[in-house]
């Protein structure tokens, strides 16, 4: 393949926003996307299995399971916050206005 016939498009750094959701589904998608990262990360560091995971969170293993291939559809934000403080994770959210300074919310331990 001819290198003239590679178009580059630059990202938006929202993989969610750049093929075409919308900006505040996109923003959502992201979001549920980095914590069922860390939900994974804090599972992997306690050395659990989903079974096990599921139990202190509260939920049953198929539900993990599909939240962790990706298939967040029917879990919110507000879940997995309250995953991770159960796994032992806080988590913080930031909030701001176009300019200026950040608010921080911290959740959990």
């Amino acid at each position: 393949m001819a290198r003239d016939s590679v178009r580059i498009e630059k990202s938006s750094g929202n993989v969610f926003l750049d093929i075409g959701f919308d900006k505040a589904e996109a923003a959502e998608l992201l979001a549920k996307a980095k914590l069922s990262l860390e939900l994974q990360r804090a599972i992997r560091a306690r050395g659990l299995t989903q079974k096990q995971a599921a139990t202190l969170c509260g939920t049953d293993q198929p539900t993990l399971s599909k939240v962790l291939s990706g298939r967040m559809t029917s879990i919110s934000i507000d879940q997995l916050t309250r995953w991770l403080n159960a796994l032992g994770r806080s988590v913080e959210i930031k909030v701001k206005r176009a300019r200026g300074p950040a608010t921080t919310v911290v959740i959990g331990a």
